[in-house]
This record gives C-alpha cells, sequence and structure tokens, in this order.
C-alpha cells in the first residue's frame, strides 16, 4: 500500500467554493405577499353581497352603494393626505412656501360641496331604501324585471322564539316544526314573529334583513326567495346560556317540494296541544328539528297574549277591560282599575295586580268578550 505524503507547512490546502445562496425571484415574493394578504379572506362569506331572496339582495346592493358612495370622499381624502406631506415636507425646497396664507374660495367650495352631495345622495337613497324594504311591506315582486302576480296570497308562517330553540308554525297546513322551515320558491311570506321569554332577533342572511322577536308582541317580516337550496337561521340577539345554539335550517323547495314536506310532517304522530306547547317553552338548547302533525286552535294568539295556561287572563282581554273601563270589583272585592300615587306621570288608571293572580279562576271568554277566531 503506498505512503501517502506528507503535508509540510508551508503546503497550501484550497479554499471551499462557496456556493450563492438560492434566492426566490421578487417576482415569487411578491406572489407570496399577496397570497398572504389575501388569506384571510377566504373565510369570508358574501352571502350578504349576492343573496338569492330579492329583498336581501336589494339591502345588499345598497351596502354597495353607500359604501362607493363615501369612498368617493374618503379615497380623494386619504390620497390628498399623502400627497400634501410629500409634497411639502421640509426637504423640498421646490415646494411653494406661503406662511401667511388662510383662505381660498375655490378650495372652500371643493371641501364643503362634495360632501354635501354625497350626503344628499345617501339620504334620498336611505329614504327610498327605508320605505321600499320596510319589513312590514308585502314584497312586490320576486326579482328584479319579475313581478309578483296579482291576487297571489302569501304563505303565512307564525314564529315563536323560545329558550332555545324557533317554533314554526303553519296555520293553512295545521302543522309546526321546531328549528326548522321550509317555503316554497317564487311565493311570497308572511313571518308573523314573537317571542315567549327575552327578546330575540329573527335573521336569515340569504332571505331578509334581521327583526326582533319579543314576548307579548308581534312583528312582521315579508320576503320571497327563487333559489333552491337550505340556509342558515339564527338568533342575532345575545339572549342567555343556550344563545349559541339557536339555529336552524330554511329550505327553499319547489311547490311540489314544499307538498311534500308538509306531507312528512303531516305523518309525525305527535300534535301540538297547549299542554305540548308549555313542555316545548321550557329552556333546552340544540334540539334536534321534529315536527308536530297538527296545532292547537288559536295557539299562536294565546302565546302572543301570554296565555296559553288557561289559568291565566290574556292580554288582549285585559287591555279590553281596561279600555271600557274596567270590572268594577271582583268578587273578593280587589278594584280592577286603581288611581296612580300623586307624582306619577305616566298616565290614568292602571290595572290592579291583583286582577292577575293565578290563584284564582280565570273569567272564561263568554263572560268578557266573543270567542277569539282561530290563529
Amino acid at each position: 500500500m503506498a505512503a501517502l505524503p506528507c503535508l509540510s507547512a508551508k503546503t497550501q490546502v484550497p479554499p471551499t467554493p462557496v456556493l450563492p445562496r438560492p434566492s426566490l425571484p421578487k417576482k415569487s415574493i411578491r406572489s407570496l405577499l399577496l397570497l398572504a394578504a389575501a388569506l384571510p379572506l377566504a373565510g369570508c362569506n358574501t352571502l350578504l353581497l349576492n343573496a338569492p331572496g330579492d329583498v336581501a339582495a336589494q339591502q345588499g346592493d345598497l351596502i354597495v352603494v353607500s359604501t362607493l358612495l363615501m369612498l368617493l370622499i374618503i379615497v380623494p381624502v386619504i390620497g390628498l393626505t399623502l400627497f400634501f406631506a410629500w409634497r411639502y415636507r421640509a426637504g423640498n425646497k421646490e415646494a411653494t412656501y406661503t406662511p401667511d396664507w388662510d383662505h381660498s374660495t375655490q378650495l372652500e367650495l371643493a371641501i364643503w360641496a362634495a360632501p354635501l352631495l354625497i350626503i344628499i345622495a345617501l339620504g334620498a337613497i336611505t329614504w327610498v331604501s327605508t320605505h321600499t324594504l320596510d319589513p312590514y311591506r308585502p314584497v312586490e315582486r320576486i326579482a328584479a324585471g319579475r313581478p309578483i302576480a296579482a291576487g297571489t296570497k302569501p304563505l303565512v308562517i307564525e314564529v315563536v322564539a323560545l329558550d332555545w330553540k324557533w317554533l314554526f308554525l303553519y296555520p293553512e297546513q295545521d302543522v309546526a316544526m321546531v328549528n326548522e322551515v321550509a317555503i316554497p320558491l317564487d311565493r311570497p311570506v308572511q313571518f308573523k314573529i314573537t317571542g315567549s321569554t327575552v327578546m330575540n332577533s329573527f335573521y336569515i342572511p340569504a332571505l331578509a334583513g334581521q327583526i326582533y322577536a319579543m314576548p307579548g308582541m308581534e312583528t312582521q317580516l315579508h320576503a320571497v326567495i327563487d333559489q333552491a337550496g337550505v340556509y342558515e337561521g339564527f338568533s342575532a340577539n345575545y339572549s342567555g346560556a343556550g344563545f349559541s345554539g339557536m339555529r336552524f335550517k330554511l329550505h327553499g323547495l319547489s311547490e311540489a317540494g314544499f307538498g311534500q314536506w308538509i306531507a312528512k310532517a303531516k305523518r309525525s304522530a305527535t300534535p301540538l296541544s297547549r299542554e305540548a306547547y308549555l313542555q316545548l317553552e321550557k329552556p333546552s338548547a340544540r334540539e334536534a328539528p321534529r315536527a308536530f302533525a297538527s296545532v292547537a286552535p288559536g295557539l299562536y294568539r294565546a302565546i302572543l297574549n301570554r296565555c296559553v295556561d288557561t289559568d291565566k287572563m290574556c292580554m288582549d282581554q285585559m287591555m279590553a277591560i281596561d279600555a271600557g273601563g274596567g270590572q268594577g270589583l271582583k268578587d273578593n272585592g280587589t278594584q280592577t282599575l286603581v288611581e296612580r300615587r300623586n307624582g306619577d306621570v305616566r298616565g290614568g288608571r292602571f290595572v290592579s295586580a291583583a286582577m292577575c293572580r293565578v290563584d284564582e279562576p280565570a273569567p272564561t271568554r263568554a263572560s268578557i268578550l266573543p270567542p277569539v277566531p282561530k290563529s
């Protein structure tokens, strides 16, 4: 085996060549930065701006138009702010220096005229859209260029916000559903909305704007949808521990599909009686959708007037008694209408709290008012 040559002190070891570090081209870096900037937008849902419901679509258009009108002022102001900061910086000796300048009529007109015109335009749009998109106003079209035929009867759905679920009553079809609702395509819908305990907000982004659901009060919402699909609905107002699960599905169906959906609900063996409603009203969260094959007559009216329990007097009966001057004295000597204390400026006489006690049988409907028609 040959011996290895010895290296003397004067022997030079050649240096290790340094390879250039790989670098990304500027175009790739720019693309990565744009991708990183756009990544947060991946979670955005543009349903509000592209809603299948005509009312929601018009509201989306209103958002876009209002934003563009405001940008007509915001963008030039930001641009001019940056331009003036750069143009009149301390190091720019070529910029005009006028320390005694304090007024320009032309500039004042430009500064005030442009915002004034924008405000006038926004005011006109707000006035028109406020009346056109009034939730209490029946819809007049299915979509742009598609008016609703004369004589078309809207589908009435009665909505009750419970803790923490939604109850939907179909008075014409005599069925009810929990946490699920269906509407036929191209047919206007009238929602009658109330609540059982605290205030909630009924909101289906694909259909129309939100509207409150309050106990003892009724709000309304008119809408229409022309695209089949399953859409999300929920409460947009915090109402307690189960609020986050207070969601439901809206099914946009053809007339035939809607008929099948109603038929499926009819096959349920459970009726929604007053007793069943009182059990359903108890707080519960994240309930699965379920159907009721029939609804007790007048149930929605009783919910609205807070007298599903027959031992309680209905609000409309109580108000009718109050408006009629009261019933005088009860059998136990209780004065129906009593005067307010000195200094109480809230109005005239009011119904005594003792009239509303539940330890005594409530007056029958026949003894106070004519029978209440079916809801």
